[in-house]
Parts: structure tokens; sequence; C-alpha cells
């Protein structure tokens, strides 16, 4: 799992809309990439809601909001299209990229263990460095706190 300091692992994935999204394509913005359990659950639409209406202002803040989940890109442009994101939505079905980040992992709810997404965000700057991580993510507060450090990359 990357941590702050090091340089965050390449991914090429399939996106919401077709085509694909690479990290290395995006530079030198700054990245937002945040890896969210399932497209269209209460929390994770909360989070993607989030980021699309602050969308302008990580755009002013040099970065670019990618979402990352093992959903289809069926299952994401139907979420799009139902709550009007505008963020990139990719597509990790295999969950390569969320173990190459170490947010796959295993989960307890009610009693029962399974593996999952654990909701989290990188911060990558225009070198493609981690600079900042946060796990564990609450969704409330956390697009601001997000932009906050964005903004002062």
């Amino acid at each position: 799992m990357p941590d702050t300091g090091e340089i965050a692992p390449d991914f090429t994935l399939p996106r919401d809309g077709g085509g694909e999204v690479s990290l290395a394509a995006l530079r030198p913005s700054k990245v937002v990439l945040y890896f969210y359990p399932k497209d269209d659950t209460s929390g994770c639409t909360k989070e993607a809601v989030g980021f699309t209406e602050a969308a302008e202002a990580f755009a002013k803040a040099g970065a670019t909001v990618v979402g990352v989940s093992k959903d289809s890109v069926a299952s994401h442009d139907k979420f799009v299209k139902k709550h009007g994101l505008g963020v990139i939505l990719a597509s990790d079905a295999e969950s390569d990229v969320c173990e190459r980040y170490g947010v796959w992992v295993e989960k307890n709810m009610y009693g029962k263990k399974y593996m999952g997404i654990e909701r989290a965000t990188f911060l990558i700057d225009g070198d493609g460095r981690v600079a900042r991580v946060w796990r564990k993510v609450k969704v409330p507060g956390h697009v601001d706190e997000v932009l906050e450090a964005a903004s002062g990359l």
C-alpha cells in the first residue's frame, strides 16, 4: 500500500462512458483517487455527489477526481446517469488496483467476514507521488478536507 511520499502505483482501467483512464496520462494534473465499495449505495452516492458538486473547485485546484470500485462500466454508467455525476468512475473488476493500493480488505458485517473495498482516498501530486492518504473514510466532511489538501498542494 503506497504511503505519503511514495510513487503511486500506475494503472489503466476502463471508465464510465467508454474508454480508459490511466494515472500516468493524467500527469501533471494532481489526482484525487478515491476507492468506494459499491455504486448507488447511500454512502457511496453521497461521496460521489459531493465530489461532483465540488468538481469545479477541484479543477481550479488543478486536480482530477477519479473514483474506483469493482462495479462494471455498465453499472458506473447507470450510476452517473441516475445521479448526474461529474467525476471519472473506473472499473477495477479484478480488484488488481484495489490490492495494489491496499484497500481490498477483509470486512466484517453482522458477524460475517467477507472481502471488500475499504473507503479510502489518495491525493497524488503532479509528479505521481502520494501527497496524502485518508483510510477508513467517513463521508461527512471528507470532500471539503480533500479539496483543502488539494488546493494547498
